[in-house]
């Protein structure tokens, strides 16, 4: 970077004291918390979050140094939110990855149930069903809500993977047909109020953790610097 591109000292400096001010700001939302999911703790933490990249890039530049924090990256952190304090609308962006661990077992369910829906000809859905997978999926998907799968997956003879919920805000709902071509694209991040991931990853961190615990009486400290 050129001299004249480079922040200068003052600006080093505004960006430290904002870091600070935002520190002030996240501890007193931390002692006020009114519960796991409040709002004040979480749109602090991103605050300080920001704050503390800006001032990481600014000292870098100027003075080719770093800082010891670990800055939330952009795979994992959510920007601050900018959607509206009262929203009219919400919409739910929900994935959930299933493996077909028993295959037979999926194909018995489907054409169970289109039986059931009086599709007892072979050559129709039922025969379909417990034959084709495809076919079979169509059948429970369109029986069952995600949620009843969700809960009874293993009857259908699946497996879970990775699944996520995200809840962003809007100020009218969308009109009717609007986004049903490509209902996943064009997501603002900054309307996302909050999202709820479940992933065996994080199992996996835990377990190591806990081994770090057994072994590492210092783990404890090591962990909480993290977030920094």
């Amino acid at each position: 970077m050129s001299d004249a591109a480079q922040p200068t000292a003052a600006e080093v400096r505004a960006a430290a004291e904002a870091v600070k001010a935002a520190l002030d700001r996240h501890l007193a939302a931390v002692e006020r918390r009114t519960g796991d999911d409040d709002t004040a703790v979480y749109e602090a933490f991103n605050a300080l979050a920001a704050a503390a990249e800006e001032y990481d890039e600014l000292l870098y530049d100027r003075y080719d140094e770093v800082t010891p924090f670990e800055i939330p990256g952009a795979d994992g952190a959510l920007p601050p939110y900018a959607g509206p304090d009262e929203p009219h609308a919400l919409s739910l962006l929900i994935r959930r990855d299933y493996a077909v661990a028993e295959p037979q077992r999926l194909l018995a369910q489907a054409r169970r149930v289109a039986e059931l829906d009086g599709e007892a000809d072979t050559t129709g859905t039922a025969g379909k069903a417990g034959v084709s997978p495809l076919a079979a999926l169509g059948v429970l998907f369109g029986e069952y809500e995600p949620d009843e799968i969700a809960s009874r997956h293993k009857e259908f003879g699946l497996e879970e993977g990775d699944s996520t919920l995200w809840v962003t805000a809007a100020e009218e709902l969308p009109e009717p047909g609007e986004w049903l071509n490509a209902p996943f694209e064009h997501v603002d991040p900054e309307r996302i109020v909050c999202r709820f991931d479940v992933s065996s990853v994080f199992d996996e961190h835990e377990d190591e953790h806990e081994h770090e615990d057994e072994h590492d009486g210092s783990a404890d400290r090591v962990a909480a610097g993290d977030g920094a």
